[in-house]
Order: C-alpha cells, then sequence, then structure tokens
C-alpha cells in the first residue's frame, strides 16, 4: 500500500504541477498567446483550457474530490494530451512537441492506474 501511495503522489504531483504552470502560463506569456493564433483558435479557448487545466489539477490533488469527477479530469487530461500531440504534428512543429504531450500521457495513465489500485485497496 505505501508503494502505491508514493507512486500515485509522485505522478499525480509531477503531472499537476505541469498542467498549473501550463495553465498559468496560458494567462500570462504573450508566446502562449501567439501560439494559440498560430494554431487558428479563438482566444477565447486559450482562456478556457487555461481555466480547464488549473481546475482540473486541482481535482487531481484535493482529496475531497473522489470518484466521477476524477475520472472526468483524468479523462479531460487524456483527451487534451492526446489532441495537443496531433495538433502540433499536423502543423509541423519540432518532434519535441510533439512527443511531451504524449509524455506527459504516460504520467497521466499510471497516476490514473495508481489511482485506482489505492481505491481497491481500500474497499
Amino acid at each position: 500500500m505505501k508503494k502505491n501511495n508514493i507512486i500515485y503522489w509522485s505522478t499525480t504531483g509531477l503531472f499537476s504541477l505541469m498542467m498549473l504552470f501550463s495553465g498559468s502560463m496560458y494567462f500570462a506569456s504573450p508566446e502562449v498567446q501567439a501560439g494559440f493564433i498560430k494554431m487558428g483558435f479563438q482566444d477565447a479557448f486559450r482562456i478556457e483550457l487555461g481555466i480547464a487545466k488549473i481546475i482540473g489539477a486541482l481535482v487531481l490533488l484535493i482529496p475531497f474530490f473522489k470518484g466521477s469527477v476524477k475520472e472526468w479530469a483524468y479523462a479531460g487530461f487524456g483527451i487534451t494530451l492526446i489532441s495537443a500531440s496531433i495538433l502540433h504534428a499536423s502543423i509541423g512543429d519540432p518532434a519535441a512537441k510533439i512527443i511531451s504531450p504524449l509524455i506527459f500521457l504516460g504520467v497521466l495513465a499510471v497516476s490514473h492506474i495508481f489511482w485506482k489500485k489505492r481505491l481497491q485497496a481500500v474497499n
């Protein structure tokens, strides 16, 4: 059980910190804003995605949130990361921008697996 907790909190913490940083950069960085324009998105989508990343990261971190709410956060992040990788590939971005969302998808998957293992151990 202790090993599962360490793996869960390590991956969840790492992933959530990255999403909190990423979400905040959507509001603070002119480069990120320019990137969204380059990809053809309206500014409202950047704001919406920034808010969603911050809320989702908090849902993963705060133990109060359980069950379906956490499951939806995991699903939303999974869709976002796969979409980001596909989008970066479609506009010809460098390999690092295509692969990095997939690496974080792997971290998210480990977090989800160990979240489920922790739930099974409690029940």
